[in-house]
C-alpha cells in the first residue's frame, strides 16, 4: 500500500501539487511556531531546548575571545546553564573550527533571529537541491522524509545544510567535479558524514574534486588558526576525546541516534562489542559503495547509496542527518522502479519512515512525561532507527548483487 501510494504520487502531477502544498505549508507552519516561541520566551525553555541554542552561544564566545572553552564540557554546560537560567539538558560541542567560523555572525542577531536565518536557508538551500534530484519524485521523498525534516527544524540543527552539501556532491560529481569537490571540501563541519563521499571520488578517480575538497579543507583549516588561533585544534581533539567517552557510558540521546553503535548499545550490548558492530557496518557500508561503482545499473544508483551509506560509518548519527538519506531516496528512485519487486520497494519505504519518524514520536513521548534523555529512562529506549538502516543497506546490497551488471560508472558518464 505505501509503494502504491508513492508512487501514485510520482505518477499523478494533481497529487503531486497538493502532497507538496500541504507539506511545504506544514514546514513553513513549523517554522513560524518556532520562531515565534524562540521570540516570546528565548531559545531555552524547560526541557524544549533548541539544538540552535547552543549554536548561539558558541557564535558570541567567538566575539569574547574564549572560543576553546566551549569544547570543555563541563565549562560549555556551565556556559548553556548560565543562559537558561537554570538547569537543563545541555549539549556538549565537538563541531570542527569551520562550522565555528560558519556561526560566527549569527552572535549579531538575537537568538529567535539567527535560529530564523539559519533555518530558513538552510531549509530552502535543501530543498532547491531536492527538487533538482528528485524530480517528479519530490513530493514523495518529502512525504516519508517529512518527521526528519521536521524534528531538524524544530530544534535548529545543522542536517538540512548537510543534505544540501550531500546533494550538490551528488548533482556535480559527473559533469561538474571542480564544484563536487567545493561541497565536499565544505562537509569538513561535519567530516564523518563525507567519508563515503570521498571514497566515491577516490574509487572513481575524480581527481578533481578530491584536489578541490582537499584545497577548500586546508584553506579553511588555515582560515580557522588565523582566527582563533592554533590552540583551536588542540581543544576540538580534546572534545573528540571526552566524546568518545560519553558515547561509550550512553550519556547522549542514543534512542535517536540512527548508527548501529546505537542500536546495538541499547539492544544491549557492552559499548566494545556495539563499537565493533558499528565497525562491520561501515565496513559493509563501504563495500556497497564499492560494489555499486563496479558493478551497479547507473552512477545514479551509486550516488544514491553513496548518501545512504553516509550517515552509517560513524557511531554518532542522529535522526536530523536523515536529510542526506532523503538525498540518496530521490537518487535511488528511477532505479528502484525496475531493479526491486512492489514487496521490496514496500519494505525499503517503510523502514525509511520507521527510521525518521522513531526519534520525533519518542522525542514526544519522553516530553510528555518529563523523562530528560540523560535519565535511564532514555537511555533504555531502544534506538529503531539504526536497525532500520541496517536492513536498509541489506535491502540494496541484495539488489546489488542480483542485479549486478558491468561496470556502469566511467568517468564521462551520464550526469547524476
Amino acid at each position: 500500500m505505501l509503494t502504491a501510494t508513492l508512487e501514485q504520487i510520482q505518477a499523478s502531477p494533481r497529487k503531486r501539487t497538493i502532497y507538496l502544498c500541504v507539506i511545504l505549508a506544514l514546514l513553513a507552519v513549523i517554522l513560524g511556531f518556532k520562531t515565534f516561541r524562540f521570540f516570546e520566551g528565548g531559545l531555552w525553555y524547560g526541557s524544549q531546548t533548541a539544538d540552535f541554542a547552543a549554536f548561539h552561544i558558541v557564535a558570541q564566545r567567538i566575539w569574547l575571545g574564549d572560543l576553546d572553552l566551549t569544547y570543555q564540557f563541563a565549562s560549555f554546560t556551565k556556559m548553556q546553564m548560565a543562559a537558561a537560567g537554570g538547569s537543563v539538558g545541555v549539549m556538549p560541542w565537538t563541531y570542527p573550527p569551520q562550522f565555528d567560523l560558519l556561526l560566527a555572525p549569527f552572535a549579531f542577531l538575537p537568538g529567535w533571529a539567527a535560529y530564523f536565518l539559519f533555518t530558513a536557508v538552510t531549509l530552502a538551500a535543501y530543498l532547491m537541491v531536492l527538487r533538482v534530484i528528485a524530480g517528479h519524485g519530490f513530493a514523495a521523498v518529502l512525504v516519508v522524509f517529512f518527521p526528519a525534516i521536521a524534528i531538524t527544524i524544530g530544534i535548529g540543527q545543522n542536517g538540512l545544510l548537510t543534505g544540501a552539501l550531500i546533494g550538490l556532491v551528488c548533482i556535480n560529481a559527473e559533469r561538474r567535479p571542480v564544484l563536487s569537490g567545493v561541497a565536499l571540501g565544505m562537509m569538513v563541519i561535519k567530516p564523518h558524514l563525507a567519508v563515503a563521499a570521498g571514497i566515491y571520488m577516490l574509487l572513481t578517480r575524480s581527481w578533481p574534486a578530491v584536489l578541490t575538497a582537499a584545497i577548500v579543507v586546508t584553506t579553511s583549516s588555515l582560515v580557522c588558526t588565523l582566527a582563533f588561533g592554533p590552540q583551536i585544534w588542540i581543544a576540538w581533539l580534546g572534545s573528540i576525546r571526552e566524546a568518545a567517552s560519553y558515547l561509550e557510558d550512553g550519556r547522549y540521546q542514543l534512542f535517536r541516534m540512527i548508527s548501529a553503535y546505537a542500536a546495538l548499545y541499547n539492544a544491549g550490548l557492552p559499548a566494545a562489542w556495539a563499537f565493533w558492530g558499528q565497525m562491520a557496518m561501515a565496513a559493509l557500508a563501504l563495500a556497497t559503495v564499492a560494489l555499486a561503482i563496479a558493478r551497479g545499473p547507473s552512477p545514479r544508483f551509486a550516488l544514491g547509496i553513496v548518501a545512504v551509506a553516509s550517515v552509517m560509518i560513524s557511531p554518532y548519527a542522529y535522526d536530523y542527518d536523515l536529510p542526506i538519506v532523503g538525498i540518496g531516496l530521490a537518487l535511488l528512485l528511477p532505479d528502484l522502479a525496475s531493479l526491486a519487486s512492489p514487496r521490496e520497494r514496500s519494505t525499503f519505504y517503510a523502514l525509511l519512515l520507521l527510521a525518521n519518524a522513531y526519534g520525533l514520536l519518542q522525542s514526544a513521548r519522553l516530553s510528555a512525561e518529563s523523562v530528560h534523555a540523560s535519565s535511564p529512562g532514555g537511555i533504555m529506549t531502544p534506538a529503531v532507527g539504526g536497525f532500520a538502516l541496517m536492513a536498509v543497506l541489506a535491502i540494496l546490497l541484495w539488489v546489488l548483487l542480483r542485479e549486478a551488471k558491468p561496470a556502469a560508472i566511467r568517468l564521462h558518464g551520464e550526469p547524476a
